[in-house]
């Protein structure tokens, strides 16, 4: 069983996050996995660059996995510009890389000028993206692209003896099935609701890679304090938000505030003091398949104290 930490470049500033990660390595965290953001989703933000970042933790850690959770190559990355950034940074910390790539959200994309598409669009191009990078990373050379990514020769000159880990995020059961074409695993929120769907429908269309189950968490030494510190990522919860068009971060989160109460909020993140019930709450992502749990630390009122209850109190019992 892996356990990742979850750096939100959304809450903090790329600075606060890089100690997080230091922290979270000598806690004995298995890997660093970062959002991939232009905007939060709340004002006010944070919104630093997830590939820098990335490559400041490879240098300053020694064994930890560095990743994102989610890429997409959507408008802002071209695919291929994707494959050449995880193929360089796993040149520069080989085996301990890995991409987490997804369809992506108007929050991201349309500032850049992008039309939000529908869901079967979305797909497509999430599917010709994974298509290309994968290509890239093989050694091959793209002369003319697809239908929404064109290349003119597009070619990775530097490439890792082995390409990074892929692994595709998947809401819905047609973003599963991409993941079983493309991904070296599948990754999904722990909701008990959705997950087993989501792993069912990978592992029957052939998927046989990890299963990375990932929760909200946040701790703080008192459960009041352990929610208001976590209480921005409401802006992050409707399901509407990965499909249709929102792209304001304020609008955003007062139509979670008046979408969701605090104890509907409580039933889908980890928000407690008592760190036996953050181990009860993630051992449930063990038994609903997960190999390895990704938890996004949210803990806006004691980041650092929640690293250090998870190294202590968290983790240990998890294993």
């Amino acid at each position: 069983m892996r356990i990742f930490y979850g750096a939100g470049h959304e809450q903090f500033k790329p600075s606060e996050l890089l100690r997080h990660a230091q922290l979270a390595e000598e806690a004995g965290f298995d890997g660093v996995a970062c959002s991939d953001h232009f905007q939060p989703w709340w004002e006010p933000g944070e919104s630093g660059h997830a590939w820098p970042w990335l490559g400041a933790v490879g240098a300053s850690t020694s064994k930890a996995m560095i990743g994102t959770a989610v890429t997409p190559a959507v408008k802002r990355y071209h695919p291929a510009l994707v494959a050449q950034a995880f193929a360089t940074l796993e040149e520069m910390f080989p085996g301990r890389v890995f991409l987490g790539a997804g369809s992506g959200e108007s929050l991201n994309e349309s500032p850049f000028g992008f039309d939000w598409p529908d869901g079967g669009e979305q797909l497509e191009m999430m599917d010709e993206a994974l298509d290309m990078i994968r290509r890239l990373w093989n050694g091959e050379t793209i002369e003319s692209g697809s239908k929404h990514f064109p290349t003119k020769d597009a070619k990775l000159h530097t490439r890792p003896p082995k390409p990074p880990p892929l692994y595709v995020s998947a809401f819905h059961e047609g973003a599963a099935k991409v993941a079983a074409k493309y991904a070296d695993g599948l990754w999904t929120l722990g909701d008990p609701e959705q997950a087993p769907q989501m792993i069912e429908t990978y592992k029957g269309a052939g998927g046989k890679g990890e299963i990375v189950l990932q929760a909200l968490i946040s701790w703080a030494e008192t459960d009041e304090a352990a929610l208001e510190g976590a209480r921005k990522w409401k802006g992050a919860q409707p399901p509407e938000y990965y499909v249709d068009d929102w792209h304001d971060p304020q609008k955003m989160y007062e139509h979670a505030e008046d979408e969701m109460s605090d104890d509907e909020y409580q039933e889908k993140a980890v928000i407690s003091a008592d760190p036996k019930e953050h181990v009860k709450r993630l051992q449930a992502l063990v038994e609903m398949g997960a190999t390895t749990i990704a938890i996004m630390n949210c803990s806006g009122a004691d980041p650092e104290g929640a690293i250090r209850t998870y190294g202590e109190k968290v983790l240990p019992e998890l294993r």
